[in-house]
């Protein structure tokens, strides 16, 4: 058996004595939390743990005896390699020693796929001092076999076999995801720890207040009324597995497997806050039809401030005047696109007389892309759905009070679950992500949408 062989078999006895060790320390912390507990049960399960522990010292103190041992001959073969003779005559035969040939780095009736090379290269790149030395070992040894070849003028093109490719690991291009804008900008609270749903009381019949007939009259009277509202807590969750191979002998392949679950999990929180079935906001809110073959901003302006005029009136002092537009970006480009020589009267702080609203020039996702001409924030959200109508073409343009737009989330959320034993036999790695949230746009019924044919596939015409 060679000097690497006992290494590498040296590296699982150490791994399996590490394992051992953290299942008897286990052990340990779950006896202590048992009830009618010996004072020997514990000291026996102490020994247990620390003659696991003492292995773990042994294990270890052997690998670094074989480790020093390959150091030391590595080097002893490096300064053989650069041993010269000093005197100019011969000596006599029998005073000399003779070396053979030294053993290649990378020898092909060992590897003859290369696929130590390869790993090396790759190792190399990733900070493996012990690869760059081999590399290093290997380029002098082709230097003294293949100088003469070595310095001709001949591109990577010729090598093919040895140029091996670099993987610019962070500049991977992720799958791109709607994502959560309008969640983001609804307000927020702390989902209660326990339960499946999140109850609130809503003011059905109110109080009675009216002029008094005359004087010691009864004076007008109504018993309150109210009705529960039943929010229900939803789970999203999503889950990859990843081989251990991936995951271990990859580039950061854990954490782009995690960046995609986070983001889709906030895609589905957002897409099922706006198109959920009866608690979604397109089932909730009362449409205001905007119908024409020819749509145009200018005629889809005036039903912006009819459903917002709707929206107040259902709240009444209720109103915080936080409002929000939400819409496709489709849609806000297309009211960007528009040009005329007609302007609103009435002029609102913040946007310069004679524009169509304002463009904070803000990317996706980052919160408020602009304001309408009478002042109104707005979303962009591609969770919106585009395919709606008789022509399934349509999108829809929102209109809601932000401060009745209730979001409950753990603050948590979304935890992530790495498991390696349910897929052990296969050598994988299940990596789950999920998270518990509820919302209602019910508490005080409010939120109005635009829908209609004018609402179709937008054409950038400048109208």
């Amino acid at each position: 058996m060679t000097l690497a062989e006992l290494i590498a078999q040296a590296r699982t006895a150490l791994d399996t004595a590490i394992t051992t060790r953290r299942q008897e320390q286990d052990a340990l912390v779950a006896l202590r939390s048992e009830e009618n507990l010996t004072e020997d049960q514990v000291r026996a399960q102490v020994e247990r743990r620390d003659a696991a522990d003492a292995e773990v010292t042994r294990r270890q103190q052997a690998l670094a005896e074989l480790e020093a041992e390959q150091a030391r001959e590595e080097e002893l073969a490096q300064l053989q390699a650069r041993t010269t003779p000093a005197a100019t005559r011969a000596p006599a035969y029998d005073q000399v020693h003779r070396v053979g040939q030294d053993e290649r780095t990378y020898r092909p009736d060992q590897d003859r796929r290369g696929a130590q090379f390869q790993r090396d290269v790759a190792a190399a790149f990733l900070g493996d001092y012990e690869a760059r030395d081999r590399l290093a070992r290997h380029m002098q040894e082709e230097r003294v076999e293949r100088g003469d070849q070595m310095q001709r003028a001949v591109g990577t093109g010729a090598f093919g076999g040895l140029v091996i490719p670099q993987y610019l690991t962070d500049m991977y291009a992720p799958l791109a995801r709607t994502n959560r804008p309008f969640a983001d900008a609804c307000r927020r609270h702390t989902l209660p720890p326990t339960g499946m749903t999140v109850e609130i009381s809503r003011i059905t019949t109110g109080s009675s207040v009216d002029t008094q007939a005359a004087e010691n009259t009864a004076v007008a009277e109504q018993d309150m009324d109210d009705s529960a509202l039943s929010i229900p807590v939803r789970t999203a969750a999503g889950q990859q597995t990843a081989s251990r191979q991936s995951i271990e002998r990859g580039a950061g392949v854990e954490d782009v497997i995690l960046d995609d679950l986070f983001r889709a999990y906030g895609s589905r929180l957002d897409t099922t806050m706006l198109n959920a079935a009866t608690a979604g906001l397109t089932n909730v809110a009362t449409a205001v039809t905007y119908t024409d073959a020819s749509p145009t901003v200018a005629e889809l302006y005036p039903k912006l401030i009819e459903g917002l005029a709707g929206m107040e009136a259902s709240l009444l002092d209720q109103a915080s005047g936080d409002n929000l537009a939400v819409m496709h970006s489709r849609r806000w480009y297309w009211m960007q696109n528009a040009m005329g020589s007609s302007y609103p009267l009435i002029t609102q702080p913040g946007v310069v007389a004679q524009t169509l609203g304002a463009n904070y020039a803000e990317a996706y996702g980052r919160g408020v892309r602009g304001i309408l001409p009478n002042g109104t924030p707005v979303i962009v959200d591609n969770n919106i759905a585009t395919n709606l109508g008789a022509g399934t073409n349509e999108d829809e343009v929102f209109l809601v009070d932000r401060q009745e737009c209730h979001l409950w989330e753990d603050p948590d959320a979304p935890v992530f679950i790495r498991a390696e034993q349910p897929k052990a036999a296969s050598l994988g790695v299940v990596l789950v992500v999920y998270g518990y949230y509820a919302f209602t746009f019910q508490r005080q019924p409010h939120a109005r949408k635009l829908a209609g044919t004018g609402l179709i596939t937008p054409t950038f015409t400048g109208v």
